[in-house]
């Protein structure tokens, strides 16, 4: 009954993940509208992270003070949001929300070729192999038909998008190492090492003093930061932790229909017919990489054998056992 509602409980919070992260592609698309890039993702990051370290205070938590736990929560800032972040922010200035959640939902396929490649503790099964075939050529279908209507920035775009998601797949990966620590300290901790980045960048690059954004995109980057950041975080360094890196990559497939409705429902997008056609290809490839396989009978029934030490020979009262020879 425990690992029952444990499961469910775990596919909530990975259904809430989903959404918070499908919706982050219109919020994104709206905060560039007025902020640039860069600017964007630091005050998300600045303010997500505080955020997440004011309650991490609150609940009684000390960061750790060693110097290595820091500088893997420097790198995990680099793969889970100074790259990804800013490659997405840029992208979208030319490209659609909708566009940008069925690209970057392939991320669980870079998952395991990351961790075949790197870690090498992966299971190479014909189905996985479907999976990655299928979520790949479902990206060729959408990268590569929509650069065939629009050569240049378009597709460097498109392009930066998955390179943002193969950073996801690889702070999937790396995020593992966080394990016995609350998931509220790598969250907080990453998106302050992060926002140390970012700032200085956003100083000079954009110069934000002088910027003069509109409501909309500021009540867009607070949603960003406070729902699909700070509270994403928690619930993604919890789900790496009891899920792993690619179960919890499979969020993927389900923010994919939820941020393609969104950016439908409420920016007006559209998508081609080869793009619905390439985002059928990559949830067909995720679902195959994802989802459990049930054991066979075979399996079920060698599972269940326990190698029992032998029990020694009973004896009759008033007898001795014979003596082993």
């Amino acid at each position: 009954m425990g690992e029952k509602s444990n499961k469910a409980k775990e596919a909530i919070l990975l259904l809430i993940l989903s959404t918070l992260w499908g919706a982050s592609y219109s919020f994104i698309k709206i905060g560039v509208e007025t902020i640039p890039p860069v600017t964007l993702i630091a005050a998300r990051t600045v303010l997500a992270g505080l955020i997440l370290a004011g309650i991490a205070r609150w609940r009684g938590l000390k960061f750790p003070g060693d110097r290595p736990t820091w500088a893997r929560f420097l790198f995990q800032a680099s793969l889970n949001s100074v790259i990804p972040f800013t490659l997405i922010a840029w992208a979208e200035q030319t490209t659609d929300a909708g566009l940008a959640a069925i690209l970057n939902s392939t991320s669980p396929i870079f998952a395991f070729l990351l961790t075949l490649l790197v870690t090498r503790h992966e299971a190479v099964t014909g189905r996985k192999l479907f999976g990655v075939g299928a979520g790949l050529l479902g990206t060729c279908l959408v990268v590569g038909m929509q650069a065939l209507g629009g050569l240049g920035h378009q597709v460097w775009a498109q392009l930066a998008i998955v390179a943002a998601t193969v950073c996801y797949a690889g702070a999937a990966i790396f995020g593992r190492n966080f394990k016995g620590l609350d998931p509220m300290l790598p969250a907080a901790g990453s998106l302050l090492c992060g926002a140390a980045i970012l700032v200085p960048a956003s100083l000079a690059l954009d110069h934000p003093w002088t910027l003069v954004p509109s409501m909309r995109s500021v009540l867009a980057l607070l949603a960003l930061s406070v729902f699909s950041t700070a509270l994403a975080f928690v619930i993604y360094f919890r789900l790496v932790q009891t899920l792993g890196s690619i179960g919890t990559t499979a969020q993927a497939y389900l923010r994919v229909p939820i941020g393609v409705a969104i950016g439908i429902l409420f920016l007006g997008e559209t998508l081609a017919s080869t793009v619905w056609l390439g985002l059928g290809c990559i949830v067909a490839g995720v679902i195959a990489m994802t989802l459990p396989v049930p054991p066979s009978g075979a399996q079920a029934r060698v599972s269940d054998t326990r190698i029992r030490a032998p029990t020694p020979p009973r004896t009759r009262p008033g007898r001795r056992a014979p003596h082993p020879r």
